[in-house]
Parts: C-alpha cells; structure tokens; sequence
C-alpha cells in the first residue's frame, strides 16, 4: 500500500509540474523539427566555434554559466536554459543543437545562432566606423550568413521539392532576436537619434530574410522584437553620466534608448502585417520580447525578483554589478546567492527563470495564433 501511495503522489507531482505540449488535432506533436537563428539570447555553443582562438578566453565556456540546470557550462550566455530551449521542451522537441558544434543529425532542428550576431552584414559597420560584435572579428556571422549556413544544410533534410514541402512545413523557424547588437554597438559611437535612422535597415533585412525562409518552405514562422535596451544593465553602465531627466522615474531605464527599440518593434509589427497579406497560407507570429522584460522590471515582487531588479546576478564591481574587466566567469566576479531572485544574469542575458517566462509568453501567442490543442507532456 506504501508503495501505491508513493507512486500515486510521484505522479501527481509530475502531472502537476509539466508543461503542455503544443499537439496537431490528431493528437500528436504539432512540429516535427525546429531552426533557430539569432544572436546570443539563443545561441546554444556556436559561439566558441565561430571565434576559435578567442573563445579560450570567453566566459560563457567557464562556471558559473550554467549551473542552474546543466550544472556545467554549455556555451551558453546564462546560468541554464534559454527561450529556444523552453520552446523546444514545449513542443516536446530535443534542444536545437548548435550547427558548429554538433556531430550528429539536424532532422529534428537546429540552431544557427550565434553570440554578437547582428542582422546588418559586418560592412554596415565598418562603414560607420561602428566596433564591436562581426564588425570586430574577421568572420561575419549576421542574419544573412546564418541563413547561407541553413541553405547548406537544406540537401541534408530533405532531398526531393515535395519532401521539402511536407518536412518544411511542419518545422517552427525562429528569426531572432536581431536588432539588439545592431544598435547596442551602434551606440557606443552614434547618438541614440543616429542609431533610430538605423531601425529601417535592420527591419527590412528581417523582412528579406522571412521572404527567403518561405520561398525555401517555411510555413510557420516566430519573429521576436528587440529588448528595452534603456534598461539593459550594459547600456545603463555606458551611460552612467547621462542627466536625471534622461531616465524614467521607476525604475530608473533611460527613456531614449528604449524608444528606439519601441520604434523596431511598431516597424517589425507593420512590416509582418504586410508580409501576412502577401503571404496568407504562411503563419508568421511577432514575438514580444520588449514587454515581458518590462513587464519584469516595473513589477519584481510579482514574479519573485529582489527590489534592485536591475542589479546582475553575475560580475564585477559597480552599480549594476557589472565591470568590464571583470565580467562573469572571471576569477574575480560575484555571483548572487539565488539567480531565481534576479532578471538579469551577466548584463544583457537574462536568467534561467526570466528566460521561462517570456517563453511561456511567446508560447501561448504561438498557441493562440496555430489554434492547435494543448496536453500535458513529459516535458
């Protein structure tokens, strides 16, 4: 009887804690495969590979990334998984492995993305005499060249046009979350009106790159928008000087920096619309990053966050618990006793539990889009 009552719990806990798996009417998973482009809010391990020599000295490679679910460092940028991977566990998927860094199949996904990826080519920025991210290495890793890799790869899924179709359109594309790096290095040498003239050409590279994913056979496609940069630890570090009347009131983001990522997003949103009329048997969903993040640091309590919500979990010494000389990884960093009590985890990149909420956000507005059914999975 001890042991039908423990059983009995074991699977009411399970039951209790699983997440549900978005399904086709049939029953059975919706999506047979996933393909992941971005920069490092989803990049699964290309990064070291991408930079070889200079990934020695990366700090995601190093504890304490990954501890809170891997317990080891996986490549990548936070103390567990990403947005990509509580997507993945949803649809009950395996994590789209890393295409750089992976020996094996990619029949059920995989994950282009790669750490400073920026949707504009390196030239764009060495015309602007803009550093950082591809414009600062010999290899460019923009959109573009991520959508060169997975057109390399398509021979290897399918082979026939018709087995493309039928594979293609059972496959979730994820293009994003471009635009990040695109302005935060923008903004180390332009001004914020500056980088804004920028939002047109990242907006339109997004919208070519749809168009090439759904001549190729895409059909059912996830776009997020870009992060409120005016509340992004790194930028906030940057522009420590800048006057009080610059930032809002609470909790303290810079208003300028966040409007130009609220302006992508209105650009992004109406240049979806008009790729849904022209292509109206393609579902393609915008994905809002910029609100759930806000949504986290005006409300801490409300989703467990100690009050300094915009306070790293992992760094150096200053006020936001970020030095540029000593990053997280390094010998020197602090870490915060609970990364669950945090939003942000090394700067930009968000903690494990952020992470799962703007996922299950992006989820149910995939869910709602599709009109499929949920049940509960292993997962």
């Amino acid at each position: 009887m001890h042991k039908l009552v423990c059983a009995a719990l074991f699977l009411l806990l399970s039951l209790s804690w699983s997440k549900p798996v978005i399904t086709s009417p049939s029953g059975g998973p919706r999506y047979k495969s996933i393909f992941s482009f971005g920069n490092s809010f989803a990049d699964t391990g290309n990064n070291p590979v991408v930079f070889g020599w200079y990934s020695v000295f990366d700090p995601v490679t190093r504890p304490p990334y990954g501890t809170t679910f891997f317990s080891r460092p996986t490549d990548r940028n936070g103390d567990g998984r990403l947005i990509i991977d509580f997507i993945a566990e949803n649809l009950g998927l395996p994590y789209a492995p890393p295409t750089l860094a992976h020996n094996g199949s990619f029949r059920r996904g995989a994950n282009f993305a790669v750490g400073a990826a920026t949707a504009l080519d390196a030239g764009f920025f060495h015309e602007r005499d803009i550093p950082g991210g591809s414009s600062k290495f010999p290899l460019n890793t923009s959109l573009g060249v991520q959508l060169e890799w997975f057109e390399s790869m398509k021979p290897t899924l399918c082979r026939t046009a018709r087995e493309c179709k039928n594979f293609l359109r059972r496959s979730l594309f994820l293009v994003g979350e471009f635009g990040v790096n695109d302005y935060h290095f923008s903004f180390q040498r332009k001004t914020v009106q500056e980088v804004r003239s920028f939002v047109p050409h990242v907006v339109a590279t997004i919208s070519m790159a749809i168009e090439r994913l759904i001549k190729h056979g895409a059909r059912m496609l996830v776009v997020p928008g870009v992060i409120p940069s005016g509340c992004s630890p790194p930028i906030l570090t940057k522009f420590a000087g800048t006057p009080p009347a610059a930032y809002d009131s609470k909790p303290g983001c810079l208003t300028a920096h966040n409007e130009v990522g609220l302006h992508h997003n209105a650009l992004l949103q109406a240049a979806l619309g008009k790729l849904r009329a022209k292509h109206r048997n393609v579902k393609i969903i915008y994905a809002d990053f910029f609100g759930p993040i806000m949504d986290m640091v005006e409300s801490p309590h409300k989703f467990g966050f100690e009050e300094d919500v915009l306070m790293v979990c992992c760094g150096g010494p200053g006020r936001y618990g970020m030095n540029s000389t000593v990053p997280c990884g390094d010998a020197a960093a602090t870490r915060c006793r609970d990364p669950s009590a945090r939003l942000y985890w090394d700067g930009v990149h968000l903690t494990e539990v952020a992470n799962r909420h703007v996922a299950d956000v992006w989820l149910g507005v995939i869910n709602s889009f599709t009109g499929v059914s949920t049940k509960q999975g292993a997962k």
